[in-house]
């Protein structure tokens, strides 16, 4: 294998004039697929990566998260995909079950025009039925993370004889989370004549040398982001767990004063379903997604323009070219995973000189993507917290001001009612401000005005993190945080009481705490509050476990690996494998 020859550069700052996906070599099929998803101009890295792959070389991407490169290296293989073998032609290998998922949804999407594409993702936490059922079936595309697919390769259940692509996604976060033993055997072991791409944000020397390795005659191509979000709109994001989402936006809408307002969704079904939830909260709001007739959309998009419709939930392709005056913010509800729809999005709302508000909703698993929003759009995002009752309740009462001065304008009305409230005071012998007070009463019906602050749930320390936690560490997308330096020991984080496991992976196999947690994670399901203090010995080490996870859970960390070598998890006999009380949390980890 030899190393990389060319080095191009591409400055994505230019003026975009380039070529159209019709001119990149594309299937007429993956192109019919790409026209009805929306997409209208290749981004940078699309439009200098597909020609390279479709000609046959290997290709090096240095590109940041965001840039568009899913589709760089989906469309190629799409359009070269042989429907007729059952065989897994291609294999991407992904850091995270997250990015995998993703992956995976944009190969469907991309092969939504060609015939019995199947496409299959493979990660830890899962059940091996699923995947084995469908391996016998015939797999075309393999989406998977490194631990799970040598798993297979292990089992025998997962042939690769016939593989003609293998794209390494993200591989410098692979190499961070301990995946380069696996990485490399997988390269390895797959035929030597397959086409191979590499995607990185970074290229540290390992990355160096496994391109060197493993790949033949490859081309390097540089992307460098751009910045296109308009400087009339206000950019701000929200931490927030996924099933508190639909709590906080309607806090947001409680509290934040809009006119017009788009809310992006990732999928279809969800659309409606959210859309629902508001209506049932009072909101006028109709969902658009790619699924509904051009008929439909156009009334719905009238409804938003004439005010009928506050609120509109929708996909991507639906909201393309959506322009409407009274669009006063735009809600991300599911961050888009590249910085090209999040640069669509918010470009529905502070058009011609308008002023318009974004607000994005992250969960903790994408602090990552945040930042490379972040970072691809040069404009940082202002953090916003989640407005309290005592918020919702002030806009509520300014509101319900604003409606009894309103109806004090409209003299004529007034002077009806004078008498009808004069009579009854007189008659019942009640004072007039508590006869405004019980005509408030029925005004306001069953729904309160004012909300009980005692109803408040408290927030969770990790719903609303300090901005700085971002930059003081990294974090991998499997929940787990990623420790500075090479400390070998990581301190209790919680107050829930811990069960001591003994895994065998230790100082030998050059393991660290961030590829315990971020394995672990990942395998079982486990959020960052399932983690204790971890001890990392000469050849095996002690992670704290929080006593209630399930047995299922426990179940699936069986077959996981870290740097290769299978944990073989099981309760630490030295402990007895006792929960470790609340009253010991804050003792320093023995070695």
């Amino acid at each position: 294998m030899s190393d990389t020859t060319e080095n191009d550069t591409i400055d994505a700052d230019a003026p975009e004039i380039g070529p159209t996906f019709s001119d990149l070599g594309l299937s007429d099929q993956v192109l019919k697929a790409i026209k009805e998803i929306g997409y209208e101009t290749p981004s940078a890295i699309q439009a200098a990566t597909i020609p390279t792959l479709l000609g046959g070389r290997d290709v090096v991407g240095l590109a940041q998260t965001g840039t568009g490169k899913t589709a760089a290296f989906a469309l190629p293989i799409l359009s070269r995909l042989d429907v007729s073998a059952k065989k897994p032609q291609a294999l991407v290998l992904s850091p995270t079950r997250e990015l995998a998922l993703q992956v995976c949804e944009a190969f469907e999407q991309f092969a939504s025009g060609m015939r019995g594409v199947h496409v299959l993702p493979v990660y830890g936490g899962q059940a091996y039925g699923v995947q084995l059922s469908a391996l016998r079936r015939g797999v075309h595309v393999v989406v998977g993370t490194p631990g799970r697919i040598m798993d297979h390769l292990a089992k025998g259940t997962l042939d690769l004889s016939e593989l003609k692509y293998l794209v390494l996604d993200e591989a410098d976060e692979m190499l961070k989370m301990g995946f380069a033993e696996d990485v490399e055997t997988i390269l390895a072991d797959t035929p030597d004549d397959k086409q191979v791409a590499l995607f990185s944000a970074t290229m540290p020397p390992q990355i160096r040398r496994i391109s060197k390795q493993y790949l033949n005659d490859a081309e390097e191509i540089t992307v460098k982001a751009k910045t296109t979000t308009s400087v009339n709109t206000t950019q701000r994001y929200l931490m927030v767990s996924y099933p508190q989402k639909v709590d906080a936006l309607t806090r947001i809408l409680e509290v934040e004063a809009f006119e017009g307002m788009i809310i992006f969704v990732r999928t279809k079904s969800e659309t409606e379903t959210l859309a629902e939830k508001l209506r049932a909260r009072g909101y006028t709001a109709a969902a658009i997604s790619g699924d509904v007739a051009q008929a439909q959309r156009e009334r719905t998009v009238g409804q938003l323009k004439s005010g009928k419709l506050d609120i509109l939930v929708a996909t991507d392709v639906a909201a393309r070219g959506l322009d409407v005056d009274r669009i006063t913010h735009v809600v991300n509800y599911d961050l888009p995973i590249d910085t090209e729809s999040y640069v669509h999005r918010i470009g529905r709302t502070g058009r011609a000189g308008r002023s318009g508000a974004a607000i994005s909703f992250v969960t903790p698993r994408e602090r990552r993507l945040l930042g490379a929003i972040e970072k691809a759009t040069r404009q940082p995002l202002t953090q916003m917290q989640l407005p309290t009752l005592e918020d919702v309740n002030v806009t509520r009462l300014a509101r319900f001001d604003d409606q009894i001065t309103e109806a004090l304008a409209q003299e004529a009305r007034i002077s009806a009612f004078r008498d009808i409230i004069g009579h009854y005071v007189e008659h019942h012998d009640v004072p007039e401000a508590d006869v405004a007070a019980a005509l408030a009463v029925v005004a306001q019906g069953e729904t309160p005005l004012l909300l009980d602050p005692a109803d408040e749930r408290p927030a969770r320390r990790d719903d609303r993190p300090a901005r700085d936690d971002r930059s003081s560490g990294s974090r991998d997308d499997r929940g787990g945080r990623a420790d500075r330096g090479d400390r070998a020991e990581r301190g209790p984080r919680t107050s829930k009481p811990m069960t001591a496991y003994r895994i065998e992976v230790g100082r030998r196999q050059r393991v660290e705490p961030r590829q315990i947690v971020g394995a672990l994670a990942n395998e079982g399901g486990l959020s960052r509050d399932d983690f204790g203090a971890i001890q990392i010995r000469p050849d095996f080490s002690i992670v704290e476990l929080a006593s209630d996870i399930s047995r299922d859970m426990l179940d699936r960390l069986v077959d996981t690996r870290i740097s290769g070598t299978l944990i073989e998890i099981k309760p630490d006999r030295r402990s007895g494998g006792a929960p470790r009380r609340d009253a010991d949390r804050d003792r320093k980890p023995r070695y």
